[in-house]
């Protein structure tokens, strides 16, 4: 099987180029090619199929040629990924497959499609507007943090750090406890602390996460969206620009004046090869 492997700010995947739908894609060789280990490692895995020809992208195939199917480390599917649709702009570019014209590339997912502008290094995506919906709590250790439930094309929980709670202190090892009954399919857990002024921004927040599916990553697209929504909205501010710093990096969400919501980051293509797919799964 060919593959690719990229990653934003950190947040890695490999990329499975099946144009046709053809690839008996399984959730046990989806883990398997995550596996650190044994396989290739990465957070998810993106395979790159035409919208028309995977069940889940083809009610907006007469609005994007191509379908990002995203799987977590796990092997369960996910709705978005705000830096894997980076990633997966960045490998149909690079690849010959799309050209990125000043509107930008539409890309199906399984909450809508989006829109990438393509630069150097950096890669914008209109995204979902972010929607802050219910206060809820998270639970790491002995520490209960409020937070507030953001849904994104998937959910998010942010929960801000307070009393000088260190944000390198937390265990992600583990998933954090949330309530269930709000979250019945799981939750991107987001911890924040404020940062100091950077040029360019209006607000600057700290961001650890822990993602359904695939544990703490170095970084989540989506989840610096809601981040950015919620700093927002403390902030009393309808527009803005919040510069999210994840341990893989920074990412950058703007609300800009015409209601569209935006995500920037670096996207990265680092190495493609074949692997023995009979070695992974046994």
């Amino acid at each position: 099987m060919l593959f690719t492997k990229g990653h934003g700010t950190g947040n890695d995947f490999v990329i499975l180029p099946d144009p046709d739908g053809t690839l008996d894609l399984t959730a046990s060789l989806v883990a398997a090619l995550c596996d650190r280990h044994r396989g290739i490692g990465a957070d998810g895995v993106l395979r790159v199929v035409r919208s028309a020809k995977h069940p889940d992208g083809a009610s907006h195939a007469a609005d994007a040629e191509w379908f990002m199917d995203y799987w977590n480390a796990d092997g369960s599917s996910a709705e978005m990924c705000g830096n894997g649709v980076r990633v997966f702009t960045r490998y149909l570019v690079a690849r010959g497959l799309a050209t990125a014209g000043p509107a930008g590339l539409p890309v199906a997912t399984r909450s809508g499609v989006v829109h990438a502008v393509v630069g150097d290094p950096l890669i914008s995506v209109h995204m979902s507007t972010p929607r802050v919906y219910a206060a809820s709590t998270a639970t790491v250790g002995p520490l209960t943090v409020p937070g507030v439930a953001v849904d994104c094309g998937n959910p998010h929980l942010v929960s801000a750090l307070h009393d000088g709670v260190d944000l390198s202190s937390l265990d992600l090892t583990t998933a954090p406890g949330h309530d269930g009954t709000l979250f019945p399919d799981g939750v991107n857990v987001e911890f924040t602390t404020p940062g100091a002024p950077v040029d360019g921004a209006d607000l600057h927040v700290h961001m650890r996460v822990h993602e359904r599916g695939s544990g703490e990553t170095l970084s989540c697209g989506s989840g610096a969206l809601a981040v950015g929504a919620v700093a927002l909205r403390d902030a009393g501010r309808t527009t803005g620009v919040v510069a999210v710093d994840v341990p893989g990096g920074r990412l950058t969400v703007t609300a800009a004046d015409d209601g569209r919501w935006w995500l920037a980051g670096p996207a990265v293509l680092v190495a493609s090869g074949e692997v023995d797919v009979a070695a992974l799964v046994p």
